[in-house]
């Protein structure tokens, strides 16, 4: 090991002032812990922009109606989502759980929702997203899925014209990142908004509200239900690990770096956040970017923390054969049990 190697490990091997203790008050350490988080992500705006909905499309699919709707997220940002509801799209007394599905790197919300870059229907395979919100819309929940910040129609006029699965995350995270904000930031408070809009559609149960994510999805959906109470169960899949077994292991884009997040807690207390509502583990044998023993690592100490808040049951995980991709295998109906 060289020089540089040992100085960036001395200097990054933190255990940070918020990890959790059997000794600490529960909520006292969820309340430090969240302020500090969100300090760290950027800060959140004091008042939220109206939302201004827009509807783009609505279009009748196999089994489902798929609207592609507009909103404000931040004063001045509109995000496009697409909100899949279950059969022929009538609002019933019976009203619906619903899933807020977060894709990770790719070509944005088109790539969990069954269609091709361009919007067609997909003709091939569906890759690591496995088009999970169609598979959970076929369950009967109303999902919405969000285009995030840097990802296709959200990106950077200079990369327009760039292949699909290319991303604006290094050049707007930059620029956040100058003035003390963050892309991980922004994505996170944009998906409150998301779960803001989806609690006022008439077909959906605001009381029984989850989440799911990949990957860096997985990412924002890890840290917004830490932070926002109203994620009643979440399932992250291919990004509980460890910051040091992966995010410092390896060259990862640079929307998964938070400034000064290691002073706080390292990921796996972070995640913590959510006891002690239900949330479920999705890694794979042989992903290479959130490797399986960092993972075990980081299920291990959330283990400890469900544990210690009398919360065991409400903590589950898959360790599935595969790599860095959804499953679903046992994520959807732990899902159905919860919601």
């Amino acid at each position: 090991m060289s020089d540089i190697e040992a100085y960036l490990q001395q200097q990054t091997n933190l255990r940070g002032r918020s990890a959790y203790h059997a000794d600490q008050p529960l909520d006292l350490w969820r309340s430090q812990l969240r302020t500090r988080v969100k300090e760290r992500l950027g800060g959140f705006p004091t008042m939220a922009a109206a939302l201004n909905p827009v509807l783009l499309e609505r279009i009748t699919c196999d089994g489902y109606i798929r609207e592609r709707i507009e909103i404000t997220t931040y004063a001045g940002l509109r995000m496009p989502v697409y909100l899949l509801i279950p059969g022929d799209g009538s609002i019933t007394e019976n009203k619906r759980p619903a899933i807020v599905a977060c894709h990770g790197h790719g070509y944005g919300s088109r790539e969990i929702s069954g269609m091709e870059p361009d919007g067609s229907l997909r003709t091939g395979e569906p890759g690591l997203h496995k088009d999970f919100a169609v598979a959970l819309v076929k369950r009967g929940y109303v999902v919405a899925a969000p285009e995030l910040l840097g990802f296709g129609d959200r990106r950077l006029e200079e990369d327009r014209d760039a292949p699909p699965g290319a991303s604006s995350c290094t050049k707007i995270a930059a620029h956040l990142l100058m003035v003390g904000k963050s892309l991980a930031g922004h994505r996170v408070y944009e998906t409150t908004r998301v779960l803001d809009y989806v609690s006022t559609r008439p077909e959906v149960d605001s009381e029984r509200i989850g989440s799911m994510g990949i990957s860096g999805g997985g990412l924002v959906t890890a840290f917004t239900a830490a932070l926002d109470e109203r994620f009643r169960a979440t399932v992250v899949s291919g990004y509980a690990n460890t910051f040091q077994g992966s995010i410092l292991d390896r060259n990862h884009c640079l929307d998964n770096y938070v400034p000064g997040i290691l002073r706080e807690a390292e990921l796996p207390d972070i995640i913590g956040l959510i006891v002690p509502r239900p949330l479920f583990i999705e890694a794979g044998s042989d992903d290479q970017v959130f490797p399986i023993h960092a993972a075990r690592e980081a299920y291990a100490r959330l283990t400890h923390i469900y544990e210690q808040a009398g919360a065991s049951e409400s903590l589950d995980a898959d360790f599935f054969t595969g790599g860095h991709e959804i499953s679903g295998d046992k994520a959807y109906d732990w899902l159905d049990q919860v919601l």
